[in-house]
């Protein structure tokens, strides 16, 4: 689902172009007219409120699968992103209805907030994350869709505001060892998605193994395409054991008790040249853990978030929030990106 609409939203003329991406993206999700609806009107709503309150932003539209199920859903994501002063009384912001600009459809926050699957908001000085799924029917509004366990979220972002991206996540959930793999198809545009693609479905597959096996079942999977990186983690529940393993250059940061650490990814690509042996590394899951997948479009030297806040947030904002803050003008982009967060159950993370 490599799919993806990155609208830059910095005059009225682009609130349109974000509305009916979302209603082409919803088309693509299979939704019914009445949901379809829905995501185009959290998607305007959003976009006019980057004109409004951020003098501009950015709209990035997707599709997710379905992460708390074992079979494979598309969900409309919606994600703003800003440089803005941030909003003042959030509390406020996500009453229903609550709206401060004339320009707005009066639905506000708070009505995103109840219609949409999901949805979740960060914001500070800097500026303001919002996230919205949208699927086929309304669900809880916090991440996990109300049920207990890890939780997960990401972006993608194509080089270029390109229609497709290079990159691909995804999330399994197999008996207790939820899987999380991130993949960056080599190069860029169709080709590399291919690539990506043929890596998400052979996880679908090969879930119920350990990672390094899944990346060895992987590999001739991916002979048939340009190959690529990929990094896989998987979580042991009744172990409190994360594994991790990863061929190619996905980077990994996992944050436990107040610290950040790396972990690194063996040389390599999968499809092309698999390595011999595949390192791999196992730490302790506590509560309050978070683990952080990213493609080789963000930056290396990029700065873990510190804010306790953003960490006990959807882990889609996370990602989001990191993406945005990874990037300048001083380090232009040069490859899709994507960020994908795994998080420890909601009732373990207090900001």
């Amino acid at each position: 689902m490599t799919r993806v609409w990155d609208v830059p939203v910095h005059d009225s003329t682009r609130v349109r172009d974000v509305r009916v991406a979302a209603e082409e993206a919803s088309l693509l999700a299979g939704l019914d007219p009445h949901r379809t609806a829905v995501a185009a009107l959290v998607a305007t709503e959003l976009a006019t409120n980057l004109l409004k309150h951020a003098n501009g932003g950015r709209m990035v539209i997707g599709l997710v699968d379905r992460v708390r199920e074992e079979t494979r859903a598309p969900v409309v994501q919606l994600t703003a992103l800003d440089h803005g002063s941030g909003i003042h009384d959030v509390s406020a912001a996500m009453r229903d209805g609550y709206t401060t600009s004339e320009a707005s459809l009066g639905a506000g926050l708070g009505t995103c907030l109840r219609i949409s699957s999901a949805f979740d908001l960060y914001s500070t000085h800097r500026g303001t994350v919002a996230v919205a799924r949208i699927d086929q029917a309304p669900g809880t509004t916090g991440p996990g869709n109300g049920q207990p366990g890890p939780t997960v979220g990401g972006i993608n972002v194509p080089l270029a505001q390109a229609e497709h991206s290079g990159d691909a996540w995804s999330f399994v959930r197999w008996g207790s060892c939820p899987t999380l793999m991130l993949a960056d198809g080599l190069g860029h545009g169709a080709k590399a998605a291919h690539a990506s693609n043929a890596a998400v479905d052979a996880l679908h597959r090969t879930a119920h193994l350990p990672p390094a096996e899944i990346l060895r079942q992987m590999h001739p999977a991916l002979r048939p395409t340009r190959g690529a990186a990929v990094a896989v983690a998987q979580l042991d529940l009744d172990s409190a054991e994360l594994t991790f393993t990863g061929v190619g250059n996905i980077g990994a940061r996992l944050y436990t008790a107040g610290s950040w650490e790396h972990l690194v990814s063996h040389p390599g690509i999968v499809g092309a040249q698999f390595p011999a042996t595949v390192p791999v590394q196992r730490r302790s899951w506590k509560p309050g853990s978070l683990l952080v997948l990213h493609s080789d479009g963000l930056p290396s030297r990029w700065v873990p978030p510190d804010d306790p806040g953003l960490l006990a947030q959807d882990p889609a904002v996370v990602a989001a929030t990191i993406l945005r803050d990874a990037n300048s003008a001083a380090s232009p982009v040069r490859d899709d990106t994507s960020v994908a967060v795994l998080a420890s159950d909601p009732a373990d993370r207090h900001p």
